[in-house]
């Protein structure tokens, strides 16, 4: 009936994926002979590899004095444009400098050895470009395309990745994200309950026909709005889950019928730049007033460039928001080492922190002994893991799976929690009460109540 996963990932799961379409145009395009092996610079930096002396006596990356770590991830080649690996190094090294002013882990400080950029279409030679190397005990990614992650997995090596891609997450017990796995087809109480707080009554919902998931989130928006349509008092006004990526032939045909539907709320399963292409059509066509729900436009600079487009649309937010009190949680944390370390904060810096964050839980837990196979040991015994009040916790032991509608509660989150924020003069402001920001529902009743306002903290 409803869906177990988060705000985290409902939208950036779409985000990510509709990028899957471009692949092969990618492969096309890379440069085919450039060195997979480069040591130096920004797209390869290794250091050496120094004293192999560890707990266990011969652990990978691990020196008397360091724990060593390499990420690979998308920069170059990236059809949206957005930061990627650079924000996500940010947050990992914001969080490594936080923790490392502290004494570290274990007596040695956590220190990022091995940059790759996957170039979009590379993320499996450079995937086993470190498995190769194994001069790192862990690894990071983020990526458009999440093929190498399976082979870091499979030799044992502990990955913590921007939970993006739901398929090769799932099943995978050494691969851990932002979030726990989601079922992107499972009706959900979050596009209902913002059609509430909007006094929505006509809802359109559109996907992207390349993208099996953005079709399945698109889906799942209409399944959502039909199945609570008699607590909510809305309807479907308009639906379409076959557009052309990037609407590079425009939208003005499909605003036409939602305005002619009187369509007074709107979602779409698009990619940053294809939400401001319908924003900017809905404008031209009078519908400018109409508030939109934004999957993945929790970027400042971008809503803040574009003038009034966007004033009144909410904007879905996979952890506890940057404008939110930071009460007892990591997000002071965050916000101090950021700056600390002179990084802006991003929602990918975000999840570098985050994943940061579960390596370092994972090796405290180990204990001092410490090796990759006890630290995934040792991390899937975490059942409550919130990042400290940063995200919906997650259990560990049972989310590597993805829930299914028929039994969402068995591999799925104890609660169903969105957080917001809205679009006013430019700016994001927190939805609801800024000390408890995320909404959330008991999943062991999937029926239509108010959320419960509540700080993981």
């Amino acid at each position: 009936m409803s869906t177990n996963h988060s705000g985290a990932v409902w939208s950036r799961l779409l985000a990510a994926l509709v990028m899957l379409s471009l692949a092969a145009a990618a492969c096309g395009n890379s440069d085919d002979d450039s060195d997979s092996g480069d040591s130096g610079g920004d797209d390869g930096q290794q250091a050496d590899s120094g004293d192999d002396s560890s707990p266990s006596g011969a652990v990978p990356g691990v020196t008397a004095d360091e724990i060593r770590f390499s990420v690979f991830g998308t920069r170059t080649n990236n059809p949206t444009g957005a930061c990627i690996l650079d924000c996500f190094v940010d947050g990992i090294n914001a969080y490594f400098a936080f923790r490392n002013d502290e004494g570290g882990v274990h007596g040695r400080d956590m220190v990022l050895t091995t940059e790759l950029d996957d170039e979009l279409s590379k993320n499996q030679e450079k995937a086993l470009e470190i498995v190769s190397a194994d001069d790192t005990f862990a690894a990071f990614s983020a990526t458009q395309l999440a093929n190498g992650w399976h082979d870091v997995a499979e030799a044992g090596i502990p990955l913590y990745v921007w939970g993006i891609h739901s398929a090769e997450l799932n099943g995978q017990q050494g691969i851990f994200a932002n979030n726990g796995v989601i079922c992107g087809k499972c009706s959900s109480r979050s596009v209902p309950y913002v059609g509430t707080l909007l006094d929505a009554t006509k809802v359109a919902s559109m996907g992207y026909g390349v993208s099996q998931a953005s079709k399945d989130c698109a889906g799942a928006v209409v399944d959502s709005v039909e199945l609570y349509g008699d607590e909510t008092g809305q309807e479907v006004g308009f639906f379409n889950d076959d557009l052309a990526f990037g609407l590079p032939n425009g939208i003005a045909p499909e605003v036409s019928l939602m305005k002619q539907a009187d369509v007074d709320f709107v979602t779409a399963c698009f990619d940053l730049n294809g939400m401001k292409t319908l924003a900017q059509e809905m404008e031209r066509q009078g519908m400018g007033d109409v508030p939109m729900l934004h999957p993945n436009t929790y970027d400042q600079n971008f809503v803040a460039e574009a003038g009034d487009l966007f004033e009144g649309d909410m904007v879905q937010v996979g952890f506890r928001p940057f404008e939110a009190d930071a009460g007892d949680t990591g997000l002071a944390d965050f916000q101090s080492w950021m700056e600390e370390t002179g990084s802006e904060p991003t929602e990918v810096a975000m999840v570098g922190w985050i994943n940061a964050d579960l390596a370092y839980q994972g090796l405290l837990a180990a204990g001092e002994g410490f090796d990759r196979a006890g630290v995934i040991e040792a991390t899937n015994a975490i059942t409550d893991y919130s990042a400290t009040g940063l995200v919906n916790p997650i259990d560990w032991s049972r989310q590597h799976d993805a829930p299914t509608e028929d039994d969402p509660a068995a591999h799925g989150y104890v609660q169903e929690c969105y957080s917001y924020v809205q679009v006013e003069d430019g700016e994001f402001h927190p939805v609801g009460d800024e000390s408890k920001p995320f909404a959330c529902w008991d999943n062991s009743d999937l029926d239509w109540s108010e959320p419960e306002p509540t700080n993981f903290g």
